[in-house]
């Protein structure tokens, strides 16, 4: 009976497989996303749009001062490029990797 009780406290102490945790958040989820957005972003974007959207001149627009309510426009700008200066990225980067990148943008915007 004893052995019983431990795997049924740390089941109750850590929450049923499906059920959510704190980790599960909106806020969480939310952060997460930022996180890997930030990530994305200097791989792929800061070359031109600067480190941490710190922009200082580089050739593409200023990042923290993109509308929080023109995703669609960020979107469109990220898949299919802005000729002549940004290449399209929608053959590099995912669906999901775009929406990533899209809250870390909208996390540093000051619009």
């Amino acid at each position: 009976m004893k052995y019983l009780v431990i795997p049924l406290l740390l089941a109750l102490l850590i929450g049923r497989p499906g059920s959510a945790a704190a980790g599960d958040s909106p806020a969480a989820n939310a952060s997460g996303l930022t996180l890997e957005g930030k990530t994305i972003y200097a791989r792929q974007c800061s070359r031109c749009h600067g480190f941490n959207m710190n922009n200082n001149g580089l050739l593409g627009l200023d990042l923290r001062k993109f509308p929080k309510d023109g995703r669609d426009r960020f979107v469109n700008a990220v898949r299919k490029g802005k000729p002549p200066k940004m290449p399209p990225w929608g053959d590099v980067l995912s669906v999901n990797d775009i929406e990533a990148l899209w809250a870390y943008v909208i996390a540093g915007s000051t619009q």
